[in-house]
């Protein structure tokens, strides 16, 4: 299995100034507005427990979560809300997934469209960017010494987990998406740190932009798309973000 490419990763860190925490909690809470409206038992309903995790890694106040999911489990948030997906192709050979959350998903396209057109960017058509990603559970937790992190290993392949890399300070544990919910039940439940905990799209075979320049280039399209209000996550082809 090839390395975690998602945009945003660890290494980035959390938001610094008042005005990036604003906005990183505004979309916090529509994620998990969104996810409430299946339950707000985080217990009972997966999609919730995973976006109060990413949440609580952005530092989100208790008292934040728990609005957001009272505003989705009581029906204040719309049925009009809905997850988009966008394959596109950037510059210099990358290749990028774009998770929307939307309420008018023609604004949203329209929006994305205009990014890639002043990026040296184009939108793909269904298929033309995904057939490069496989589909999995990323859990990203914070590693101990040797031995502890031996233990979470065994103790998330026994889980059922397919692969675990370690990663600067962090364990990665990768998952089938079917196998995604119990494995990470089961680490919670062994009062580890969650860092982050998703279903991703990750790159079969990432490729490495050499050229600084370049690649300064690709991280200029990538902070502006995830300027996007509606933008979620971005996936990318790239070893070397």
């Amino acid at each position: 299995m090839s390395g975690h490419s998602k945009w945003k990763q660890i290494k980035r860190g959390k938001a610094k100034t008042d005005s990036q925490r604003a906005k990183v909690f505004t979309k916090m809470a529509r994620f998990i507005a969104v996810a409430a409206r299946k339950g707000a038992s985080p217990d009972m309903n997966a999609e919730l427990r995973m976006a109060i995790e990413r949440a609580k890694y952005e530092d989100m106040p208790r008292e934040n979560i728990e609005r957001a999911i009272k505003k989705g489990a009581g029906g204040e948030v719309g049925t009009e809300l809905e997850n988009a997906e966008y394959e596109v192709f950037g510059p210099r050979g990358t290749m990028f997934v774009v998770k929307a959350l939307t309420d008018n998903k023609n604004r949203t396209v329209g929006e994305i469209k205009n990014i890639l057109s002043k990026h040296n960017g184009r939108l793909g058509e269904i298929g033309s960017v995904k057939w490069i990603f496989d589909h999995f559970g990323l859990i990203a937790l914070e590693s101990g010494d040797k031995k502890k992190n031996e233990r979470l290993e065994l103790a998330a392949i026994e889980a059922g987990a397919e692969d675990v890399r370690e990663k600067e300070n962090a364990l990665e544990i990768y998952t089938a998406p079917e196998n995604f919910d119990k494995v990470l039940k089961l680490l919670q439940g062994g009062g580890n740190k969650i860092i982050s905990a998703s279903i991703d799209w990750i790159a079969k075979n990432p490729i490495k932009v050499e050229d600084a320049k370049a690649l300064e280039e690709v991280k200029g399209l990538l902070n502006v798309l995830d300027e996007q209000d509606d933008v979620e996550e971005i996936y990318s082809n790239i070893e070397n973000l």
